[in-house]
């Protein structure tokens, strides 16, 4: 070492560690194969013992001649434990070594200190296998002995203990020795299920046809199409009507322009309608048959008078010509040409018509506003025409309200809708009709009219519901007009709510617009029945679809 520097103030450390050293705690390679031997053994000898005494326990006798110790009994024993005196009657056990206590005792196990509550010590151990499960106050002195249940949830056995011990240090999540289910589905599952809804649509369908073959027996015309589309519209209707809800997301908007022109939505019967309504109107079909015959009576003078004015006018409903079936050659040939055409088909006053607009009087489609609005301008056109003195027709002095009449009536109200406007120019109290086509809920037309003629409100349905928010909000609507116009409340004495039970009635989910349309034109023409069904509405769509690409009323029936 150099004399001139200056030593270190720490000695280096040795570059190899030292020796692995032997002690009592660090034994050999040998020594640990000889410990795991003898423990090996004790183990298996001490399985062996106590299957022996369990074997020589359930083999002992009621009356106790063969017992092989006189303990007495004890409910709160363990009964797979030994006893001591049994356990002095067998040969003594094999001393186990001290060093293997302090072996094991030595090394660390995972989980030790996590779960060292949970574990029995040596003298635990040994005492519940020599039969004795002794509490704390016999380990300070006291003479008293406290068996535990074997079967308490509160003290866990060794063996499951140990179970809980290992599998939790295997991270594999198993709690007292039992592993926790899985939550998988059954291998059926899905089989039952499909089973399942195959079973309701069969239980469905027979609902259908057996309601379906009441309604043939009472005057039902159409095929069994039809009528599961008519069954499914009227659910609907009875959901918006009922629980006043927004409309389905999978119902058209009558208001929105149709976004492709090829292409239309189809109303048909699906699988979600509720089997509680099927089951009500199969009730009601039965109810009917099992009415009982109505009493004999004699009829007075005003039965008889109003039985001779059936009587006319059923011959007068005879005698006038019914619908034709289809449009005449040259006419059904122009209406085939209107479809084939592009952009703007047909104008009258302000309202307007193009092709998109046209198809929705193909057959099973809804009508939207446009063609509702052009049919009731042609209908307003019409009757202005006909105060003319060289008119070889006259009609009835009528004023039509658009489709967004109802909507400002019914959501804002007169006042806040602004409705003087509307009649700015004109006296609604001097006409002799007032036609107003009505949307209910976005997916059902209905016509209304206020008819100063009858003195009367009128409502036209042809799904035949109760239609009383239409009369009240109507008879609102007369107040506040004559009170805006003439300045005083209006008189509705002698006025009534006419919803006559003969309307005629659609037999699907799609024709309400086509019907709505035919009501308001009788209306103008002063028709007190109506002489069309649904029988006639392929003849009648496309002769609206004639009248409109004309913009003028085919003459004729």
């Amino acid at each position: 070492m150099n004399s001139r520097k200056r030593p270190a103030s720490d000695s280096l450390l040795p570059m190899r560690s030292a020796k692995y050293r032997r002690t009592e705690e660090n034994q050999g390679i040998w020594h640990r194969w000889c410990q795991l031997g003898a423990d090996v053994f004790t183990l298996s000898y001490e399985t062996v013992r106590l299957g022996y005494l369990s074997l020589m326990n359930s083999s002992q006798k009621p009356d106790g001649s063969q017992a092989v110790s006189q303990q007495p009994e004890n409910p709160n024993h363990a009964g797979s434990l030994p006893s001591r005196a049994t356990h002095s009657a067998l040969p003594p056990r094999l001393p186990i070594p001290e060093e293997f206590h302090n072996h094991v005792d030595s090394q660390p196990m995972p989980g030790r200190s996590r779960l060292s509550s949970s574990l029995p010590s040596r003298s635990e151990s040994s005492n519940a296998l020599n039969g004795n499960a002794t509490s704390p106050s016999t380990l300070t002195g006291h003479t008293s002995v406290t068996p535990v249940p074997s079967t308490s949830k509160e003290h866990i056995p060794c063996s499951q203990s140990y179970d809980f011990i290992g599998s939790s240090a295997h991270g594999r999540g198993v709690v007292g020795g039992t592993r926790p289910r899985l939550g998988r589905d059954h291998i059926y599952d899905r089989v039952h299920k499909a089973k399942v809804q195959e079973d309701r649509k069969k239980d469905r369908e027979e609902l259908v046809k057996d309601l379906f073959h009441y309604k043939r027996s009472t005057g039902y015309t159409s095929d069994f199409g039809a009528f599961k589309s008519l069954i499914n519209y009227q659910a609907r209707l009875e959901i918006l009507e009922r629980h006043a809800l927004s409309p389905s997301p999978s119902l058209t908007d009558l208001r929105s322009k149709q976004t492709s022109p090829g292409r239309s939505r189809r109303h048909s019967f699906s699988d979600d309608v509720d089997p509680d309504f099927l089951e009500r109107a199969l009730r009601k079909a039965k109810k009917s048959f099992e009415l009982p015959p109505p009493k004999p009576f004699s009829p007075s003078h005003d039965r008889l008078r109003l039985s001779a004015r059936h009587r006319d006018e059923a011959i007068e409903k005879r005698l006038r010509p019914k619908l034709p079936k289809v449009l005449p050659p040259d006419a059904d040939t122009q209406v085939n040409a209107l479809l084939c055409k592009k952009g703007v088909i047909s104008k009258v006053a302000r309202e307007s018509v193009n092709d998109r607009d046209l198809s929705r009087l193909l057959p099973s489609q809804w009508l939207n506003d446009e063609i509702m609005n052009f049919y009731g301008a042609m209908i307003l056109t019409r009757s202005e025409s006909s105060r003319d003195p060289t008119a070889k027709r006259k009609m009835l002095d009528v004023h039509y309200f658009s489709t967004f009449f109802w909507p400002k009536l019914k959501n804002e109200g007169y006042d806040q809708g602004r409705l003087a406007k509307w009649t700015k120019k004109i006296d609604i109290f001097s006409k002799d009709v007032i036609l107003i086509p009505v949307n209910h809920n976005n997916s059902h037309w209905t016509g209304a009219a206020i008819n100063f003629r009858r003195k009367r409100i009128e409502s036209y349905d042809s799904m035949n519901l109760d239609r009383h928010g239409v009369f009240k909000a109507l008879r609102g609507y007369l107040d506040s007009e004559h009170r805006n116009k003439r300045k005083k409340p209006f008189d509705f004495t002698g006025w009534q709510n006419h919803n006559p039970e003969d309307t005629p009635q659609q037999e699907n989910g799609y024709d309400c617009g086509v019907f709505t349309c035919q009501f308001l034109e009788s209306l103008s023409r002063g028709e007190e029945a109506f002489h069309f069904s649904q029988r006639d509405m392929a003849y009648l769509r496309r002769r609206m679809i004639w009248e409109i690409g004309h913009a003028k009323f085919l003459d004729g029936p």
